[in-house]
């Protein structure tokens, strides 16, 4: 039954251990409620007595084949409710432990969350997973309903034993229940009206527990955020706009507002809101995707995050204390490079240390771990490559949610807790192979001056043989000028030299690697070649981040994207180039963009 048009609506999740009954409290809400279609009730018990099958109001639901045959549900529906307050949407969320990543999809949309408990069998494994994850999505309405009561002959003890503990439990993750309400679904007690069969229990029923919840505030009073996804610059008929896209996660946003970026702290006023294809506004709110065009044009990159001057202002840090839960097939370990994602930023990250693990197996592993296994729960500190902006989720849950990116796959996500005192970014603890590197005593514009020219880094991105063969022209003109120059590169060669081909150069680990090495290089006055087969947007970015301030050239042989300051940092190649026609190109760019240079390119050497 569709909800209907006009009346108050709210979006809730069910969720719970597997066979605890969550389908099962589902249907008999819509059998009670009388929101199931004509005839859908008669239909499904006419079915079971065809093929002689006990009935059960889970099959009102569980619509997939596999999942009737196999009992479970392993995808997330919706389904439509109703009191007489108003309309629902109900998430019937996964509760087997393999299909937890289906119910973190589902309970996002959710505004509040019911789960369910068995009284016979107690709290399980997922009863403590999905609490956590509850609170993680950032879901403060919760009802937590006991049932099956009938199995356990509606015993008060039993409800309470079950309540203590759960109470306990979520206490560690820093969440509590709206109200525990026992129930046995399956014949209706304690459902939609007071149950005769638990005198001593004196709170609401399921459904007046649900619509005691409140919808949530709207995120228009929140402070503004908007995550920066890219700038547009367009130059077509003399349009020299250049347009900073998003999407506002909380606030308002007006044409005229100061606004600042974090974490680079670049300012600028509003000067006008663009809607493709659509007309200019004068103000945006909290859901809506635009593009926002600056009185002063500064320089900004995917991963910003937009707030307004005069409104409180995220958070700036690369050390974060967090609560994560992992799903990764390995488990997340320190001394490991991961991503993590937050908005539109994209970060470098290791385990730096585990508070605690919040067991969820009872397997008694919390002394002292070192790592976060798949489906644990843990308390840890996250240090970033470099500093983002970030909000702690009890403040702002958008920009204060995560997730962990392990190679190319989510792996784990979760909230920051705490911001803490932040690294320098240089010195951030990636391994004890670079510490011996960061001692720096004077600065690379200190080093500039003193040597008389500026260390540089040149990155060549493609397959092109030319390539190769301009970086050993190139390096032979630094080294006969008494230049330290330096190639760099996980590019491999077939036995005869001839051909290019594929790497390994873009896992995490050694892209960071390759960074820091020419980092450290050029930070010495070397100019330093570095090869990569290809290279995405994001870890273009990741890699111009961390060779900052030192200049960057890029070379490829086909368009990418990368944040420059000057378009004039960008050279792309055709196939005709020939490697000396190359190398000359990549002589006069430095000498135009690097002052002072070693040498003039135009005079032999």
């Amino acid at each position: 039954m569709a909800a209907v048009q006009g009346r108050p609506r709210m979006d809730i999740v069910i969720v719970g251990h597997v066979d605890h009954g969550k389908s099962t409290v589902i249907g008999r809400l819509l059998a009670d409620t009388g929101s199931l279609p004509d005839g859908k009730l008669e239909a499904i018990r006419a079915f079971c007595a065809a093929n002689s099958r006990p009935f059960e109001y889970a099959f009102l639901l569980d619509a997939l084949k596999d999942e009737q045959a196999q009992g479970i549900t392993i995808d997330t529906a919706r389904t439509f409710f109703k009191s007489g307050n108003r309309d629902y949407v109900i998430i019937d969320a996964p509760g087997h432990i393999e299909f937890l990543k289906n119910m973190v999809t589902g309970a996002a949309r959710a505004e509040a969350a019911v789960l369910v408990i068995d009284a016979k069998e107690g709290i399980q494994e997922n009863s403590k997973r999905h609490g956590y994850l509850l609170a993680m999505l950032g879901i403060r309405q919760i009802v937590v309903v006991v049932n099956k009561m009938d199995l356990v002959d509606y015993s008060r003890q039993a409800f309470e034993d079950i309540r203590d503990e759960y109470v306990a439990f979520l206490a560690r993750i820093g969440a509590t229940p709206r109200f525990f309400v026992p129930i046995a679904a399956f014949p209706g007690e304690n459902m939609v009206k007071p149950s005769e069969k638990m005198p001593w229990y004196k709170g609401p029923d399921l459904l007046s527990a649900v619509d005691a919840f409140e919808k949530a505030p709207p995120k228009t009073g929140q402070p503004m955020r908007m995550p920066v996804q890219d700038v547009y610059k367009f130059t077509a008929s003399g349009d020299d706009r250049r347009i900073v896209a998003g999407r506002v996660e909380s606030g308002t946003l007006r044409v005229g507002d100061e606004v600042v970026f974090l974490p680079s702290g670049k300012k600028s006023k509003v000067r006008g809101i663009e809607g493709f294809n659509a007309p200019s506004r004068n103000e945006i709110h909290a859901g809506w995707s635009a593009g926002v065009t600056l009185e002063t044009q500064v320089y900004l990159g995917r991963g910003e995050l937009m707030a307004k001057v005069g409104e409180q202002l995220p958070e700036v840090s690369n050390r974060i204390r967090v609560n994560i839960f992992w799903m990764g097939k390995a488990a997340l370990r320190m001394g490991r490079d991961y991503f993590l994602k937050l908005g539109s930023a994209k970060v470098p990250v290791r385990l730096h240390h585990i508070n605690y693990l919040i067991d969820a197996s009872e397997s008694g592993r919390d002394h002292d771990p070192d790592r976060v296994e798949r489906h644990d729960v843990a308390d840890c500190i996250l240090q970033l490559r470099k500093p983002i902006a970030f909000d702690l989720t009890s403040a702002i849950e958008a920009t204060g949610r995560f997730v962990i990116v392990d190679q190319y796959e989510i792996a784990g996500g979760g909230i920051i807790r705490e911001a803490l005192a932040a690294d320098d970014e240089k010195n951030a603890d990636f391994g004890p192979s670079h510490q011996y590197l960061t001692q720096r005593n004077i600065s690379f514009q200190k080093r500039t001056q003193l040597l008389g020219y500026s260390g540089a880094v040149a990155v060549f991105v493609g397959l092109n043989p030319a390539f190769r063969e301009a970086v050993k022209i190139l390096e032979s003109r630094w080294l006969e000028k008494k230049i330290p120059a330096e190639p760099l590169g996980l590019v491999v060669s077939s036995e005869d030299g001839s051909t290019l081909q594929r790497s390994q150069q873009q896992s995490p680990e050694l892209l960071h690697l390759l960074g820091m090495a020419a980092y450290h290089r050029a930070d010495t006055g070397a100019t330093v070649w570095l090869l990569l087969d290809e290279l995405d947007k994001e870890d273009a970015q990741m890699l111009s981040d961390i060779i900052n301030p030192i200049p960057i050239l890029w070379v490829s042989d086909k368009p990418f994207e990368v944040s420059v300051s000057d378009e004039r940092d960008k050279i792309l190649v055709s196939s005709r180039t020939s490697s000396i026609e190359l190398a000359d190109k990549v002589d006069f760019s430095l000498a135009e963009r690097i002052k002072p240079y070693p040498y003039d390119p135009l005079k032999p050497l």
